[in-house]
């Protein structure tokens, strides 16, 4: 039992995920905090009911997919086409776009991610975090704690290897997290071991 808990600690899972990052004022995660402790969750904002919808669409796809791969690359098709043209009639930009795949490692206290536009330390950001497969939103807040040039080794393309730490994030968006971590540490494991 130790022998595998040290293992699975041991294991470090790098994931793809679709992240978008913006720096905000304190005061608007302060009035977020204020707003939640009065009993309204940070995914009322105006602007988030966008990526909710297209964030619950892609999961329901995923899982159609797996039973009739030819009706949700159909369905998918629609719903491109459908966001083509409501992002036409809105005329404005949504959090949608700036989301990203990012190669990240991920955990319950905060994320790290390669990109090439740097970041400023203690700056505090909001960020826009879809993990995938299964297509789970997380919105919270957090905190640069570091900025680094990213290593060769990595052959990431990017220019700076960011860390960021969750300074407002739900106790259900954390348990989300810990349980795509852990699924995703498992999947590492068990691809190790069919590993020669």
């Amino acid at each position: 039992m130790t022998d595998s808990l040290n293992r699975r600690q041991s294991v470090r899972v790098t994931d793809r995920v679709m992240l978008a990052v913006h720096p905000v004022p304190s005061e608007k995660m302060q009035a977020v905090v204020r707003d939640f402790q009065q009993g309204i969750s940070p995914y009322n904002q105006e602007g988030l009911a966008d990526i909710q919808l297209f964030i619950g669409a892609q999961s329901a796809l995923a899982k159609l997919r797996e039973r009739d791969a030819d009706l949700a690359n159909y369905l998918q098709h629609l719903d491109n086409k459908m966001n083509m043209m409501l992002k036409q009639v809105s005329g404005g930009e949504s959090p949608l776009d700036a989301l990203v795949m990012r190669k990240s490692n991920l955990s319950a206290n905060g994320i790290a991610f390669f990109t090439d536009t740097p970041a400023v330390l203690d700056e505090i950001v909001e960020i826009h975090l879809v993990l995938l497969p299964a297509y789970i939103y997380v919105y919270s807040f957090c905190k640069v704690i570091a900025c680094d040039p990213a290593s060769e080794e990595e052959e990431t393309g990017c220019k700076f290897r960011v860390a960021l730490e969750f300074v407002f994030l739900l106790d259900e968006d954390r348990e989300k997290i810990i349980q795509h971590t852990f699924k995703q540490q498992s999947l590492a494991l068990r691809n190790r071991r069919l590993t020669p």
